[in-house]
């Protein structure tokens, strides 16, 4: 009896004193607004957090767009024991890659990203957190990877793309036999390599060189790689299980730097003139370290391997180009007629000078660009914050759901379909949306992007003004959705030559 009293006490005690709370609550939501919380969400497993909620879509992307029609265009969602948020429109993800862009400067602290780049992942310019040492590699970077049109570095990078589209198209050439399927990949990996090389370190490689298709085979596995998702990101505790596929990526990288060492680097120490005006990219590095105390060799050094990596964001993007004209034939014919035009039916190479008058074609790698729906690197809070006025705290993982601003109907007319046209203004100029944002926005916007577009733009611009391209019958193409890497090992096309173009040489 005593022990029943002394609970029914407790009972009334806890009645009073969840009554006392919620006219506590009440009170102070009546003497102002309440304070901000963190965004909803679903309620996360033990170990797995929500983890499980992603494996049901074919990307995690796709997933948070579902995830948003339940929860908001801003939710909360824990992965492993990583706290995430999630952005699903393009207001909440310019709060926070731009009003906010000092609040969310970070990046994961994935253990795949440390292996990539020497043990410290913020030896990457992508992946390495927001510092006033990544403010000076990109300012250092910036004369040669987003060239003022007309200047001395456009002109540069104009003759370098000319001479080595006029190589390339040489090659497929004499390895295109009319009819047959072509691995083109490995070709144009090593065409955008040199089209790097070239412009950034005044120098290139034979397409039969086994030493430089063997660099970009495993740069483009990294390519591939960085575009993956994996558990152990978000639960290092499964490192173990990764030991393997970890020493690889370390295996990877050092091979990398061994090669452009003693290719590139070496080469440029030992003709270096401190005094005279940089040659290229590679001098003015090397000039900056000797006369920057705060520069070490391994910024240097890694700096120049992240630009050179950028080739392989050019050969995937062209080869997607390629497949989305092999599905929709009437835009491989629309850019034929545009190159024509442009180069007097093919009486010489296209140059970047050509852009300006070729616009359709430019539309056409934008729209690849959206349909392909690249992942933005996710971003992390630095410092305790607010997104669309929901707390978020620092260390929280950002995930900009890229996938979303690129494929919704709210933003977008038909959005399955491959339409170049909506990137054309009625009198014909190339148009982009604000919130059409591939290569992010803010200060942490690929710096190398007028490369990619510019070199993109030339390749296939250069093989459809000599090629009409397709597949074997009866190959059903798939590509990655949320995704602008193919696998290394991807699919072969057939380059038939067009009619009156053999003579032309072109």
């Amino acid at each position: 009896m005593v022990v029943l009293a002394m609970l029914s006490v407790l009972g009334l005690l806890s009645v009073a004193a969840v009554l006392g709370l919620l006219l506590l609550l009440l009170g102070r939501r009546r003497r102002g607004p309440k304070a901000a919380s963190g965004p909803p969400g679903p309620t996360p497993w033990p170990v797995l957090g929500s983890l499980h909620l992603l494996g049901s879509h074919d990307n995690p992307f796709q997933a948070f767009t579902a995830l948003s029609a339940q929860y908001g265009d801003i939710f909360s969602i824990t992965l492993g024991s990583a706290p995430c948020v999630v952005v699903n429109t393009f207001e909440l993800i310019k709060e926070v890659l731009v009003t906010k862009g000092s609040h969310f400067g970070g990046r994961p602290d994935f253990i795949r990203f440390h292996m990539l780049f020497g043990g410290d992942r913020n030896n990457s310019l992508a992946l390495c957190d927001w510092s006033d040492l990544q403010k000076t590699r990109r300012a250092i970077s910036r004369a040669y990877c987003s060239p003022r049109f007309a200047s001395a570095h456009f002109y540069n990078l104009d003759t370098v793309g000319s001479c080595e589209v006029a190589a390339f198209a040489d090659v497929l050439r004499r390895r295109a036999a009319p009819g047959q399927p072509l691995d083109v990949k490995p070709l144009l990996n090593v065409a955008c390599f040199n089209l790097f090389t070239q412009y950034m370190c005044s120098k290139r490689f034979a397409y039969d060189d086994p030493d430089c298709l063997s660099v970009v085979r495993t740069f483009d596995e990294i390519f591939w790689e960085i575009n993956q998702g994996y558990a152990v990101d978000f639960m290092p505790w499964l490192l173990p299980a990764y030991a393997g596929h970890m020493r690889k990526l370390s295996s990877w990288a050092q091979y990398i730097r061994g090669f452009i060492m003693a290719n590139i680097v070496t080469e440029h120490e030992n003709t270096l003139e401190m005094y005279g005006d940089p040659r290229d990219f590679t001098d003015a590095l090397l000039m900056h370290l000797k006369e920057d105390s705060s520069m070490e060799w391994q910024h240097i050094i890694f700096e120049l391997e992240d630009f050179l990596g950028g080739h392989s964001a050019v050969s995937n993007l062209v080869m997607l180009t390629l497949i989305a004209v092999v599905r929709n034939p009437r835009v491989g014919e629309r850019i034929q007629r545009e190159v024509d035009a442009a180069t007097a039916c093919g009486s010489r190479h296209v140059t970047l000078f050509d852009r300006a008058s070729m616009p359709y074609t430019e539309a056409a790698i934008l729209e690849t660009l959206r349909s392909a729906s690249s992942p933005i690197v996710p971003h992390v809070a630095t410092v305790d914050s607010t997104i669309g006025g929901y707390e978020v705290k620092k260390g929280t993982v950002v995930f900009i759901n890229n996938y979303q601003l690129n494929t919704g109907e709210s933003y977008w007319s038909k959005p399955a379909e491959f339409m170049p046209e909506r990137f054309l203004s009625a009198d014909g100029h190339v148009s982009k949306p604000k919130y059409f944002i591939p290569f992010s926005t803010g200060k942490r916007t690929c710096i190398g992007q007028r490369l990619v577009q510019g070199f993109s733009f030339l390749l296939v611009a250069s093989i459809l003004q000599s090629y009409d391209v397709s597949v074997p019958e009866g190959t059903v193409i798939h590509t990655p959705t949320a995704c602008v890497a193919v696998p290394p090992d991807t699919y072969s096309l057939v380059f038939t030559p067009r009619k009156n173009r053999e003579s032309s040489g072109l």
